[in-house]
């Protein structure tokens, strides 16, 4: 029985996690909507496999995304392996967030609203290069030891002086590209690389140094998914004026 007790442990400190979500769904649903839930049963199996695949989403990223991330990180501190790791952080960006679930159904549902005129690959090429050029910029930061916040007033000043001039209807997708780039796939993998290329690296701080990454993955899609739809909205201006 032993052996199953951190499985039974894990399980409840997931279900014990998410219950403030069912209380007040199950709240509003009951006392403020008073209409009685469709089919109990089948939701009582969907928040029972929900805590399941929570817990095993939890023990995956422990057993096997960390200690991946944290193996390459003390490889790539070294100083004649930088230039490879800044590579890695590009490429690793853009990887991660083309296979984002998140990003794939905003970009559909852009396409699906603006009857094709946004295409879901472009978008999803727009916010992936945005990606991997923070994570290039960020891990460049640590290696440097410059201040965190001068790298992100910055891209906060190019976001919004890009909003001024880029076509309206794209600026609330631009910042939402933001926020959904950071979701399940990309998260652990760059929190791994962030910590322990500050753990391996001399004179820096795993907490002040180490986190950081993400922000920069949320600035610099916002740039891109801009600057892309300034450089289409030039094109087609270009073309008509032909």
């Amino acid at each position: 029985m032993s052996g199953y007790e951190p499985m039974i442990s894990g399980l409840l400190v997931v279900a014990r996690d998410v219950a403030p979500v069912f209380i007040v769904a199950l709240f509003f649903q009951y006392a403020v909507l008073r209409v009685h839930l469709p089919n109990p049963h089948r939701i009582a199996g969907g928040a029972l496999t929900l805590v399941i695949g929570l817990y095993l989403f939890l023990l995956g990223l422990e057993i096997g995304i960390f200690p991946i991330g944290e193996a390459m990180a003390k490889k790539f501190s070294l100083p004649e392996h930088r230039n490879w790791t800044l590579l890695f952080a590009f490429c690793i960006g853009y990887s991660t967030t083309m296979a984002e679930p998140a990003l794939i159904a905003v970009t559909q549902k852009a396409e699906e609203v603006s009857s094709g005129g946004l295409k879901s690959l472009r978008l999803r090429n727009a916010v992936a290069l945005g990606v991997a050029i923070g994570l290039a910029v960020g891990v460049h930061r640590i290696f440097s030891g410059d201040p965190l916040w001068v790298y992100i007033m910055a891209g906060y000043a190019v976001a919004l002086t890009l909003t001024w001039f880029a076509p309206k209807e794209i600026v609330p997708l631009a910042y939402d590209s933001g926020g959904v780039t950071t979701s399940t796939i990309t998260v652990p993998l760059v929190t791994a690389l962030g910590l322990g290329l500050a753990s391996n690296t001399p004179g820096r701080d795993p907490l002040t140094d180490g986190f950081g990454l993400i922000a920069f993955a949320s600035v610099f899609p916002m740039i891109t998914v801009l600057s892309y739809a300034i450089i289409m909205q030039s094109i087609v201006s270009f073309r008509k004026r032909r």
